[in-house]
């Protein structure tokens, strides 16, 4: 009996240390709710769905696997963020800056992504099905795009 609760313990714990690595801090997203700024924080996993982060400064923040479904980045300046498998899933991304941003397997489906920069972002696997791109330098195959920076 004992050798199975140990070997049971011994297969579950590297799980809560794994978990434990992805979330996001619990002050960095305190911090973006309630000024809008959180450069270089920890808000990987973070539930961030129907967020309102209009204008928000969040140069260089991790947002890995972050869940931005139906949130406002309106104006939002992520340069350098870090969205990997982030779930933009119907956000409304105009005036963004994603430049030298990681977007890659994001999940932008339905997203409607209007005037934004991607300058030097990194978009591999991107899923944009029925999304609205409009002056943004996405686009679906064909040669690259020169990607113009904002001045």
């Amino acid at each position: 009996m004992k050798f199975k609760l140990l070997a049971a313990l011994a297969l579950a714990t590297p799980l809560f240390f794994i978990n434990s690595v992805q979330a996001e801090n619990p002050q960095d997203l305190q911090k973006l709710l309630e000024t809008g700024e959180c450069i270089k924080c920890n808000l990987s996993g973070a539930n961030l769905s129907n967020a309102h982060l209009i204008g928000a400064d969040l140069r260089g923040a991790n947002l890995q696997k972050a869940n931005l479904s139906q949130a406002n980045l309106e104006g939002a300046d992520l340069t350098g963020a870090n969205l990997a498998g982030a779930n933009l899933t119907a956000a409304y991304i105009t005036n963004v800056n994603l430049k030298q941003a990681n977007l890659n397997n994001a999940n932008l489906t339905r997203a409607k992504i209007y005037d934004s920069n991607v300058y030097k972002a990194s978009m591999n696997n991107l899923t944009i099905t029925d999304a609205e791109i409009f002056h943004t330098g996405i686009g679906v195959g064909g040669e690259d795009a020169q990607i113009p920076d904002w001045d």
